[in-house]
């Protein structure tokens, strides 16, 4: 599952294959500063993302997953 971090934010994307296709569906958590550093608060619940488009290849579904996370972060993007 990769992993980015933007500012105190992590983010974790990743592709999930739908089950009996070749297609690829987009998954995103976003987590946010936290007082604990033991402890991660997410503010971004692990979900499916662009929900009505399955992706040709693990990679692209990747993408747009991440796509989706600058998006959500707006302003705290570099």
């Amino acid at each position: 599952m990769p992993y980015q971090s933007i500012g105190d934010y992590e983010i974790e994307y990743e592709a999930v294959q739908v089950p009996s296709t070749e297609q690829w569906a987009a998954y995103l958590t976003i987590y946010g500063p936290s007082k604990n550093p033991m402890h991660r608060n997410v503010v971004f619940p692990h979900q499916q993302v662009a929900v009505a488009q399955s992706f040709s290849s693990k990679e692209a579904a990747e993408t747009e997953a991440q796509a989706v996370a600058l998006t959500l972060l707006g302003d705290k993007a570099p």
